[in-house]
């Protein structure tokens, strides 16, 4: 049979079929370890074939196999470095949510996820949330940072999870897609899900206040149905983001405002650092691109900063 993966938690799955039907299945014994090098073989979205075996009064099923991907978003493990982690498969956008405290999100966070989904070949939305609880100067870092991220070509929205500002506009792009909301424990998330879809009812808490950093709701990875045509994967929050397997003189194409002007450096393997009569030094002394992301490019590029951690990180 085959089906979606609706859930993982590391050791079963839950897999709904087209006709709706939902199974609890295992990975089949060998499949676990054959050349699969992350730390979750099979991921949330994936589309996998499996079959169905009666124990007892009991049926379970046993996935055989994975169906080739369209895409998918990847991580370094942080706990094991060496390993990665798929945090979603088969998407057709991502929403990253951001919020300014409790926590903080840093531009250095942004810029990896940015890039990761652009090497994987996923549209980001970016959702500046929390606006209700800002003060005017915070406002006015939420509009510059979304002018900042616009002017590249991604879609910004400024929203409140909890008010529900400008949710209208997340549901209508959310329509007709398989959508993931990601971001730092604690950005609003499982909120912003409940809003969307109440009779789902996710569990949400409190920020802590001994480190103003957000709890973890959602211990796993699952996909819902929404009654408006649409899918969404809630994911667990994010504390690090680590990048994978990216040559460094690709990692410019990954940064949209960067690959426009690559053609204009002297260099056709120009790595924007110390090369002459480079087109995007030259913009960045012009303030044609942003400060901000080019020292989120250079950290990538030379590994500074590789296993970032939202609680060891201040910005620079």
């Amino acid at each position: 049979m085959l089906g979606i993966v609706y859930k993982s938690t590391g050791s079963w799955y839950t897999v709904k079929t087209e006709g709706g039907d939902t199974y609890e299945c295992r990975i089949k014994g060998k499949f676990r370890i054959k050349g699969i090098k992350s730390t979750n073989p099979i991921a949330v979205g994936d589309i996998v074939v499996f079959e169905v075996e009666k124990i007892g009064d009991e049926t379970i099923g046993v996935i055989t196999q994975i169906e080739d991907r369209k895409n998918y978003i990847i991580r370094k493990s942080v706990k094991l470095s060496k390993q990665t982690h798929i945090i979603a498969a088969n998407i057709d956008q991502v929403f990253l949510l951001i919020t300014l405290k409790n926590p903080r999100t840093y531009t250095i966070f942004i810029d990896r996820f940015l890039a990761t989904s652009e090497a994987y070949d996923i549209k980001t939305v970016l959702l500046f949330n929390k606006v209700d609880m800002y003060n005017e100067d915070e406002l006015a870092e939420v509009k510059y940072l979304a002018a900042l991220y616009s002017k590249i070509g991604y879609t910004c929205i400024e929203i409140s999870a909890k008010t529900g500002k400008n949710v209208d506009k997340v549901k209508d792009l959310m329509k007709s897609h398989t959508s993931m909301f990601a971001g730092h424990s604690g950005v609003g998330k499982s909120t912003l899900i409940n809003f969307i879809a109440p009779e789902f009812n996710l569990k949400t808490t409190e920020i802590s206040d001994q480190h103003l950093q957000g709890q973890h709701t959602t211990t796993f990875a699952e996909m819902y149905d929404l009654n408006f045509g649409a899918r969404i994967i809630d994911t667990p929050g994010i504390k690090g983001f680590g990048i994978v397997d990216m040559d460094k003189y690709e990692i410019g194409d990954y940064f949209p405002e960067f690959f426009r002007l690559k053609s204009d450096c002297k260099f056709n393997n120009c790595l924007h650092l110390d090369e002459p009569k480079c087109a995007v030094k030259a913009a960045l002394e012009k303030d044609e691109v942003s400060w901000s992301r080019y020292r989120s490019y250079v950290q990538i590029v030379t590994g500074v900063e590789d296993t970032y951690r939202m609680d060891n990180y201040e910005e620079l």
